[in-house]
């Protein structure tokens, strides 16, 4: 698609400058074929392809920045998306953001841990506890309804040392491995928030420019994800033997059924299969008579 003349017309997105989140933004609009060649060390970059520029910004301010109309669009879990508007809610700000695409990575949970030697039978045992955290708003929401009273102590960073410091007696933190909580001595007792990446934009009126070129990305993250998603089989079927399979494919609807040559016994099929695709799948396929299965990953799909 050309690109507008006008800076006005050109959509702006938010992402994380470092870390995981970085990377997996970039590796989905790489994949949406929207093309970012300069360096990350400056901090707002042009699409040469695509009206968008991106902006790496601490993911914290990604939800500020979009809820103000600075960005039209923020990739950012929604653990710090919620944060954010708790904190916002309870300070009278207007929380101006949609929720466009729930997006496949960056998944991580927030979650209440403690000294691996502290006794925990429930979570009465929080009660009258500090807990160490930099989600405040998240913890004392999940603290309020469980009826749990204890004191949240605010911390902008390494959280999990906390309790070695005697600053606090628990802590609430993200997990991803449990690899660092381990480190720490400590142990995950209760999981309080699930988070993944999502796409939000402003509620302020776009042009149509920008409408249309979030149309059209919006349609290329969908074709990505369930690209990611979709496996592409092609095999060798017995005519007898053909519903029987095609009720063995994972997700598979209308797949194409082809003569196949020097064998009028058999058919050649191929199909889209939405759903993961497994050894036991193969295996199934394979005792109900298919021979010549071969399972392919797909780049792009649009439907």
């Amino acid at each position: 698609m050309s690109t507008p003349s006008t800076p006005k017309d050109r959509l702006r997105l938010a992402i994380q400058k470092s870390g995981r989140l970085s990377t997996d933004s970039l590796d989905l609009l790489k994949n949406c074929g929207i093309k970012v060649k300069a360096p990350k060390e400056k901090l707002l970059l042009h699409s040469e392809n695509f009206p968008i520029d991106i902006l790496f910004v601490r993911d914290d301010d990604i939800p500020r920045l979009v809820m103000d109309g600075v960005c039209d669009l923020g990739i950012v879990g929604t653990n710090v998306l919620e944060e954010t508007a708790l904190e916002r809610r309870n300070n009278g700000a207007v929380n101006g953001y949609v929720m466009e695409r729930p997006l496949d990575f960056g998944g991580c949970r927030l979650a209440l841990a403690i000294p691996e030697e502290r006794p925990f039978k429930n979570l009465r045992d929080l009660e009258g506890l500090r807990i160490a955290t930099s989600y405040p708003h998240l913890t004392g929401r999940y603290l309020a309804e469980q009826k749990i009273t204890a004191e949240v102590v605010t911390l902008s960073g390494s959280v999990e040392i906390a309790p070695r410091l005697g600053l606090a007696d628990a802590i609430c933190d993200l997990v991803s491995s449990g690899s660092t909580l381990e480190a720490n001595k400590l142990r995950a007792v209760e999981t309080i928030f699930k988070s993944t990446a999502v796409l939000i934009r402003n509620t302020r009126d776009f042009t149509a420019e920008k409408t249309h070129a979030l149309e059209i990305m919006l349609r290329r993250i969908d074709g990505v994800q369930r690209a990611a998603e979709a496996k592409y089989i092609m095999l060798h079927a017995p005519k007898a033997s053909l519903d029987l399979i095609k009720k063995l494919l994972p997700g598979s609807e209308n797949p194409t059924v082809l003569p196949l040559a020097g064998d009028d016994t058999k058919v050649a099929l191929h199909a889209v299969c939405s759903e993961a695709v497994f050894w036991e799948t193969m295996e199934s396929l394979k005792k109900a008579g298919a021979s010549s299965i071969l399972v392919l990953p797909i780049e792009k799909m649009m439907l």
